[in-house]
């Protein structure tokens, strides 16, 4: 199917081109998305008229879209999940929940603008991209862990498997020392039975 583009779309052209494209996707999403029209004589006619409004429009949402990548690019969110001890979770992290977490500080993000390039199914710090307009793309954090305290420790610099080495190297030293006081308890009760057996004779 023959397409005129009403704006750019990613891989398949710039505002105004004439593309053919499979009548799938031309059905299912551009044409309802409004990011397209067929390309008939008279849908061209009509876009060729409208061609200054499109573009001054585009321009404005543009600016727009570029004024908040400025502030949405490079934060960070933390979202808080259960996982195992080795840092891989009961489920997935999705672009619902990427939205939900930047909505939440306080940004207006879609879950359709998030892409993911590969599932979130481990605790830790993960970029995904975020297309406020199809010409300004912001990069965002999700910083999944299983508590506040978690998040914070991976946001500087921390990964699971070393917070999980400190704990159990923390935990034997714990060990180590418990059986040491326990030893020094020990040899005391063996000195203090000794000291009456003498004092007797």
């Amino acid at each position: 199917m023959q397409v005129i583009l009403l704006e750019r779309v990613a891989k398949l052209g710039q505002m105004g081109d004439v593309v053919a494209v499979k009548n799938g996707y031309a059905r299912n999403f551009l044409l309802p998305q409004g990011k397209a029209l067929m390309a008939s004589k008279a849908n061209i006619a009509s876009f060729e008229a409208q061609k200054a409004q499109l573009e001054a429009n585009n321009l404005e949402t543009k600016k727009e879209a570029e004024a908040m990548a400025e502030r949405l690019d490079g934060q960070s969110f933390i979202v808080i999940r259960s996982a195992s001890d080795s840092g891989s979770l009961y489920g997935s992290v999705t672009t619902r929940d990427a939205a939900t977490a930047a909505t939440e500080a306080g940004f207006t993000v879609d879950r359709r603008q998030v892409a993911l390039t590969a599932p979130i199914k481990d605790l830790g710090l993960h970029d995904l991209s975020v297309t406020l307009h199809p010409e300004v793309v912001a990069t965002i954090s999700v910083n999944v862990a299983r508590s506040v305290e978690e998040a914070e420790l991976q946001a500087s610099g921390k990964s699971i498997q070393e917070l999980a080495a400190e704990a159990e190297a923390e935990a034997e030293f714990e060990i180590s020392e418990l059986f040491d006081d326990i030893g020094g308890a020990a040899s005391d009760d063996d000195d203090g039975e000794e000291r009456p057996a003498a004092s007797e004779e």
